[in-house]
C-alpha cells in the first residue's frame, strides 16, 4: 500500500472543545461510581462467606486472574499483603506451566474474572480441586463456570463497560478493585490490624518514619554530648567532644542521672555575643535550659516531627518513663529520612516577539 493510500485509511479523528473532553472524562468516572454503587447495595452473605474464609486463612492468600483482571489482581495482593494477610500473585499461564508449585494446601485463592469463562483461569481449576485449596470468586455471576467451581462467589452482576465501545475493561475492573479492597480492609480490622503493625510493612518513606518509634531514629547516648549539670561550661566544653557529626546540645544531669537540662550551640553563641567570659566558670545550671521539651520512649515518629515543627527546635531529648536520656533526636538526622519533595514544574518561559528595527524608521 502506497503511503497515500495508508494515510487514506486511517480514520478521521473528531476534534472536541475542551468543556466536551472534560465532560467525557466525567461521563467516564459518573459511569465506575454509579457501578460501585450497584455492587455495594448487591453485596450480601457470600462477602460475609468470604470474609470469614481469609479471616480463618491460616496458609497464603493466592490472588490469580488473566489480563486486566490480573492487574487489578496484582494491586490487591498487595494490599492484603500490607494489612495482616499474606498475599501472592499468581500469573494463571505461568501457573500450568510449573508454578502451581507456590500453591499448598492450606492457602486461599482468589480468583478474579468477570466472565468466569476465562480459559487460562479455567486451566486452573483442576490442579486448584486436587489440591484440595478453597476458591473465592469475584465474577459477574455465581451461574459461570468459575463461579460454580468456587466455594464463595461474589457476584458483581452485569456491568456496561464505561469504554464508548463498551470493551475496555474498566467498569468491572473497578468493581473487582473495589471489592477486593473492602474484603482486605474488613479482614484487617476484624484481625485489630493497628497502625503499629501497619509500619512494619511500611518502613521506608514518609509514611515509615512517622509510623515508626523515636528509639528506631534517636542517637543513642553513646553518639550524645551527656554531662553533669553541677561541672563548669568549660569543662563541659572541653569534655563533651565526640568524632563525626555531633549533635548540636548537650544533655545535663542532675545527680539521679535525669534530664536537668540542655545547653545548645545556640546557647554558646550568646553567651560569647554578650561578651561574658566568666559565666565559662559558672556551672552550666545557670545558663542552660531548664525543663526542656522532651518525648518518650514508644512514642511515634510523628509525634517528634510535630514537636520539632510546632516549637522550632532542632533537638529533642528521648527518655524513659524516669525522665532519663536515652537518646536525642535531631532535627538534621529527621530532614535526612523524609524523601525529597518533587520539583515544582518549569513554566515555559514568555515567548517575546522581537519586532525588526527598520519597521520604525520613518
Amino acid at each position: 500500500m502506497s503511503t497515500c493510500a495508508a494515510r487514506r485509511a486511517l480514520p478521521s479523528v473528531t476534534k472536541f472543545s475542551s468543556k466536551e473532553i472534560i465532560n467525557l472524562g466525567r461521563e467516564v468516572m459518573l459511569a465506575e461510581a454509579s457501578a460501585l454503587s450497584q455492587v455495594a447495595e448487591k453485596l450480601d452473605a457470600n462477602f460475609c462467606a468470604a470474609v470469614e474464609l481469609l479471616q480463618a486463612l491460616q496458609g497464603n492468600l493466592i490472588v490469580t486472574g488473566m489480563g486486566k483482571a490480573g492487574l487489578i489482581g496484582q494491586k490487591l495482593a498487595a494490599t492484603f499483603a500490607s494489612t495482616g494477610t499474606r498475599a501472592h500473585f499468581l500469573h494463571p499461564a505461568e501457573a500450568i506451566h510449573g508454578d502451581l508449585g507456590r500453591v499448598h494446601r492450606g492457602d486461599l485463592v482468589l480468583v478474579l474474572s468477570q466472565s468466569g469463562e476465562t480459559g487460562e483461569v479455567l486451566g486452573l481449576l483442576p490442579a486448584l480441586r486436587q489440591l484440595g485449596v478453597p476458591l473465592i470468586a469475584i465474577s459477574a455471576s455465581a451461574r459461570s463456570t468459575l463461579g460454580k467451581a468456587a466455594q464463595v462467589t461474589i457476584a458483581l452482576g452485569r456491568l456496561d463497560e464505561a469504554c464508548s465501545l463498551g470493551l475496555a475493561p474498566s467498569t468491572s475492573t473497578t468493581a473487582m478493585l473495589a471489592v477486593g479492597d473492602a474484603l482486605a480492609l474488613v479482614v484487617s480490622r476484624l484481625k485489630g490490624f493497628q497502625a503499629e503493625d501497619f509500619a512494619q510493612f511500611h518502613p521506608g518513606g514518609a509514611l515509615g518514619l512517622k509510623l515508626s518509634r523515636v528509639e528506631d531514629h534517636m542517637r543513642g547516648l553513646q553518639a550524645c554530648r551527656v554531662a553533669r549539670a553541677d561541672e563548669t561550661v568549660r569543662r563541659v566544653l572541653v569534655a563533651c567532644t565526640k568524632p563525626g557529626r555531633r549533635t548540636g546540645a548537650i544533655m545535663l544531669l542532675d545527680s539521679y542521672g535525669k534530664l536537668a537540662g540542655l545547653f545548645t550551640d545556640s546557647d554558646l553563641a550568646r553567651l560569647i555575643e554578650a561578651r561574658n567570659e566568666s559565666a565559662l566558670d559558672q556551672p552550666i545550671s545557670e545558663v542552660m535550659k531548664q525543663s526542656p521539651t522532651t518525648i518518650k520512649t514508644g512514642s511515634k515518629m510523628s509525634a517528634a516531627i510535630e514537636i520539632l515543627g510546632q516549637r522550632h527546635i532542632s533537638e529533642l531529648p528521648v527518655v524513659d518513663s524516669k525522665g532519663r536520656p536515652q537518646g536525642i533526636i535531631d532535627v538534621t538526622d529527621v530532614v535526612g529520612m523524609l524523601p525529597e519533595p518533587e520539583p515544582a514544574p518549569i513554566e515555559e518561559p514568555t515567548q517575546v516577539r522581537i519586532y525588526p528595527m527598520d519597521q520604525y524608521a520613518d
